[in-house]
């Protein structure tokens, strides 16, 4: 029996390694779903709720997993609510393929149901986007948007016309020849030159306050920074989405950098020499070194990176992890220690102040008691997923990142709405890994739905979601960096326990920073899917590691022009914060 388009496509698929694939079923891709019904002990289909869910699972998944993620999506408002997951890939720089069906290929553009050229509309979010034109197309299109999308570390799209999915093979055009390409990836050596490498080691050898900035591409250079960072005796400093490139409880770290970051980090790059940065493109860089106060060296893959947010005199263009192999045995041992023994000092302070806050008792419960008691519990295999908001505040500062940990969030889009999703994906990538999403209650609501795609899936997901009732970061942002009275940020509360059960998970509510504890542990130890609703202070406010008098001025503003629930804010900021603002 002759192969369709969809059979072709979805053999094609499993040839480059694809066991699942994330998406709803629609007449637009019924072709493709056929195809993969008949291979079901192949390559999964996992349906969810909402499209833009498996956009983020793909991503997550990537992200999870360094292999290719999949979503699908019928023709139309299908294909469009996967948008946002695949920018979130595409600004994190995850391989990511989405398919998408359109309307019968003779009536495209005839101003039909769901006739919308979505390939056009994927123009910007991927870098190979191309509308499958025939069953004997489909071959060397998939081959082309998988190595695309793997290469390049970024989004591809197929766009399916529906009856040729059904359309079973035909003739080929005459230099079309039956398998001339093939589903071999290609590594790249990804080293740079000896040159440059002994460029970067003669600045580095001359620095005497070296720091070190960690990011997404060097996550699994965990050895070899801290190798670094005993020669340079320079802190390491990561981003956020570097948060596990090395352990929290390392000696060399001083965590985060920016508004969620540490005091330590930002004194070390207001006070160091030389800068070095591994596969990171932070992109606030009113955190950075001031332009010519240090020597700057940066290691990206990518070229068009390189002094993209600081004027690195030498860029190093490969592989953080092949690159820093390289590099090291062309350094000295700085025998200036002070700078890195500032930072460790500085930490330890840091430290004992991040459990001042998260061990207060105080009623209603604060967020960081929550962070804090869940980050104790969490396996050495755990794999957390983040939400973006003030929920980032609180996992970037009180959740260590431990060694065999993995951890992630929307870090370029900082997307709303990924966190569960994400969680979910983790779950199918790793079914014996504990995978807990930490998720404030904006995000959570918006692809809350998905509680039921881990019911159906038997997945024993974790989520625990802080209820503060708000859409938090607006809200500060509204008052510290405008000056302005909260607006239109309160949420209507729901019973998350409630809707939890509702869908056939179990739910748990905490309100008592005593109980916390206990009821984490109960919670993690249930086998299926649980949700956990951790009711908080929606006065606390997630403030910057040091703040201006700017923000503090901006804040005072806001109070007196009439922010609701003020007293109780300044309250909590006078309270929580004075030893940040002295």
């Amino acid at each position: 029996m002759a192969k369709t388009g969809g059979d072709i496509l979805v053999e094609n698929l499993i040839d480059w390694g694809v066991d699942t694939i994330f998406g709803i079923p629609g007449d637009g891709i019924n072709g493709i779903i056929e195809a993969l019904r008949k291979r079901q002990e192949l390559i999964r289909f996992i349906q969810v709720r909402h499209e833009e869910a498996a956009a983020f699972m793909a991503c997550g998944y990537a992200k999870y997993t360094g292999k290719l993620g999949v979503c699908l999506a019928t023709s139309g408002p299908g294909g469009i609510h996967l948008l946002n997951g695949l920018y979130d890939a595409k600004m994190d720089g995850q391989p990511v393929l989405a398919i998408t069906g359109h309307s019968y290929h003779d009536l495209i553009d005839t101003f039909g149901q769901q006739d919308l050229d979505l390939d056009k509309v994927y123009q910007d979010v991927a870098v190979y986007n191309a509308r499958v034109m025939g069953p004997m197309h489909v071959e060397n299109v998939t081959n082309l948007a998988c190595r695309a999308a793997i290469s390049y570390r970024t989004v591809s799209h197929i766009n399916f016309p529906t009856d040729l999915q059904d359309q079973e093979g035909g003739e080929r055009s005459p230099r079309n020849r039956p398998h001339h390409e093939s589903s071999v990836y290609a590594r790249r050596a990804a080293l740079p030159s000896m040159d440059e490498l002994r460029k970067a080691a003669e600045i580095l050898n001359q620095g005497k306050k070296i720091a070190i900035l960690a990011g997404r591409g060097a996550l699994h250079a965990t050895d070899e920074l801290e190798q670094l960072a005993e020669l340079l005796g320079a802190p390491i400093i990561k981003a956020l989405l570097g948060k596990a490139a090395v352990p929290d409880d390392s000696p060399y770290t001083t965590g985060g950098i920016g508004l969620l970051g540490t005091k330590p980090s930002q004194e070390a790059l207001e006070d160091c020499d030389t800068f070095l940065i591994v596969g990171s493109s932070f992109p606030y860089i009113e955190f950075l070194p001031k332009p010519g106060q240090a020597r700057g060296v940066q290691i990206d893959l990518d070229p068009l990176r390189i002094g993209l947010r600081y004027p690195a005199e030498v860029g190093l263009i490969g592989d953080s992890r092949a690159t820093l192999r390289e590099l090291i045995p062309l350094l000295r041992r700085n025998e200036s220690r002070g700078f890195l023994e500032k930072a460790q000092d500085a930490m330890k302070d840091w430290w004992k102040l991040m459990e001042e806050r998260a061990t207060r008792q105080d009623k209603p419960m604060k967020p960081q008691v929550v962070a804090w008691e869940l980050g104790k519990r969490l396996r050495s295999d755990a794999i957390i997923s983040c939400d973006s908001g003030t929920i980032a505040s609180w996992f970037a500062r009180y959740i260590p990142a431990r060694r065999g940990q993995m951890c992630s969030l929307s870090g370029t889009l900082a997307t709303m709405a990924n966190g569960l999703p994400y969680t979910i994906a983790a779950q199918i990538a790793h079914p014996k890994r504990q995978c807990v999403g930490f998720v404030g209650d904006g995000g959570f609501t918006m692809l809350m739905g998905e509680i039921a795609t881990a019911v159906k899936y038997e997945l024993p997901i974790k989520i625990v979601i802080i209820k503060n009732n708000a859409l938090g970061q607006i809200k500060w942002e509204q008052m510290v960096f405008l000056g302005n009275p909260e607006y239109v940020c309160e949420l209507q509360p729901i019973d998350f326990a409630g809707f939890a059960r509702a869908c056939g998970a179990e739910g748990f509510t905490i309100e008592d920073p005593a109980a916390c504890g206990d009821a984490l542990d109960e919670a993690l130890s249930r086998p299926g899917p649980v949700v956990i609703e951790a009711v908080v202070d929606p006065n606390e406010p997630p403030m910057p590691p040091k703040v201006t008098a700017r923000q503090a001025a901006h804040l005072a503003e806001a109070l007196a022009k009439g922010t609701p629930h003020g007293g109780k804010i300044a309250l909590t900021v006078a309270s929580d914060k004075v030893k940040e603002m002295v």
